[in-house]
């Protein structure tokens, strides 16, 4: 869909052959963790997947975002994220996640984890951030269910979710929105909070490796970000962008 970043698909073997869709939010002040995120994702995947960012002025040119900007909006996708059944067209399962991101397991566990009983499944955080900013300066705003749309599994073809219309996502308030307040609290799955861990937030317990995430959120802010150049965790998303940036000069050179 992008005109700048491009959709990619990896091609490898399942029963079905049909690629898990997976969509990100996209904010060019944050190009660079959207291509780390990205690259995290399709290195450890033993699955087909299509990985789709969500731009919003892509959005905007095919007329289906044109919400104004709020001053508690820290990135471009804080709202165009719940598009995300729309963009899958209703149907199948697919994932949103934010792009300050960094995958450590194969997508394929998440996608085990999927129970159809749901309308959607997400990390059930209880969170309550200490900053008041973050990432670059942004507003730190606390509101209920804080983070739980920062990742969400969603049943695209589930009746409650196709009130995600261009017109709604739109319209309504953040609170309906990032509350999920179209659903029932037994419509919404949980899941460990291992595939959102917050850096800073959520703790590993020695010797107990179910405490280890398996995709780390840098919520407070990232190491692309100089005043987080220092965060935990820093070191695996440095590694993992500096084999992004070689694996990119190769291609240049070729």
């Amino acid at each position: 869909m992008s005109l700048c970043v491009p959709e990619v698909t990896a091609n490898r073997e399942t029963k079905d052959n049909k690629p898990f869709k997976i969509f990100v939010g996209y904010d060019p002040r944050e190009d660079l963790a959207y291509r780390v995120c990205h690259r995290s994702i399709l290195k450890r995947s033993s699955i087909p997947v299509k990985i789709t960012p969500i731009v919003q002025s892509d959005l905007r040119k095919s007329g289906l975002y044109w919400r104004e900007r709020g001053q508690t909006e820290s990135t471009e996708f804080s709202f165009s994220r719940f598009l995300t059944p729309y963009l899958a067209g209703f149907d199948g399962w697919a994932v949103f996640v934010d792009c300050d991101f960094l995958y450590l397991a194969d997508i394929k566990e998440l996608c085990d984890l999927i129970d159809d009983k749901y309308a959607i499944m997400c990390v059930h955080h209880d969170y309550t951030p200490k900053e008041t900013t973050k990432m670059d300066g942004a507003v730190q705003t606390v509101y209920p269910r804080k983070n739980w749309s920062s990742m969400v599994l969603y049943n695209c073809g589930h009746p409650k979710n196709k009130i995600l219309t261009p017109e709604v996502v739109n319209t309504q308030t953040g609170a309906f929105l990032h509350r999920f307040q179209w659903l029932e609290d037994e419509e919404i799955g949980s899941i460990p909070f291992v595939w959102n861990f917050l850096e800073g937030h959520n703790m590993v317990v020695e010797n107990d490796p179910t405490t280890f995430p398996k995709a780390i959120h840098y919520t407070r802010g990232g190491p692309w970000f100089e005043a987080w150049k220092h965060c935990e965790f820093a070191d695996l998303w440095l590694k993992e962008m500096e084999e992004y940036k070689n694996e990119a000069n190769k291609t240049v050179e070729k």
